[in-house]
């Protein structure tokens, strides 16, 4: 639900996560379902912890009317992906670190909209531009800032001074997704050079 504490890991850094979910026009998209999770202070997932008693880091999330949802977490850390094998032994001969920069998932379900599974990260985190597997886009990228203003401290229920993170998400039709494959599978098979036709909206070589 909203206004969700998702987190009970008490040596974390409180934040407060205030997000919209549109389409492309810019419409507020409301009962949009969404998961998000995160790690705890320490790095890690509550599936890591062999003592767990429950879901920790972590909620199901469901958009308002106006297409906003908001919840309570703790600051994203840097934390190292597992480097005890044949990937750490790569990652040595490229002379590149294990560590994964601070983040947070979020995955979106919406009837007649394509599913978007995706990651907010933390501006100026150490591993910002390194991260050991590549997932960090500009656009995804998001400051952490300071809430300053007493009618919004009082709206979500925090300090003055409380640290937030803010992002707009857009979702896209499956209409637009599918018209939008398509296009780029005509493209690239024509390109090729290939006569082709769609099959169950796949493209295949027309060799009738």
């Amino acid at each position: 639900m909203l206004d969700s504490l998702i987190s009970q890991d008490t040596e974390g850094d409180p934040l407060l996560v205030v997000c919209t979910v549109k389409d492309t026009d810019g419409n507020a998209i409301p009962g949009a379902t969404i998961d998000v999770w995160e790690t705890d202070s320490k790095g890690f997932y509550d599936v890591q912890n062999a003592d767990r008693t429950g879901p920790d880091g972590r909620a199901v999330l469901s958009s308002d009317e106006a297409g906003n949802f908001w919840f309570k977490a703790i600051v994203p850390v840097s934390y190292p992906i597992p480097h005890d094998g044949p990937v750490g032994e790569l990652l040595g001969m490229l002379n590149r670190h294990p560590y994964r920069p601070g983040h947070m998932h979020f995955m979106f379900k919406k009837d007649g909209f394509d599913p978007l599974i995706t990651a907010l990260y933390l501006k100026d985190d150490p591993y910002e531009y390194t991260d050991a597997v590549f997932g960090v886009k500009d656009s995804l990228v998001v400051p952490i800032k300071k809430v300053e203003n007493e009618k919004l401290a009082l709206k979500y229920g925090v300090k003055l001074g409380s640290s937030i993170i803010t992002y707009d998400f857009v979702l896209v039709t499956e209409t637009a997704v599918a018209e939008l494959r398509r296009q780029k599978a005509t493209e690239a098979m024509s390109a090729l050079g290939w006569k082709f036709r769609f099959v169950e909206d796949l493209p295949v070589p027309d060799i009738d």
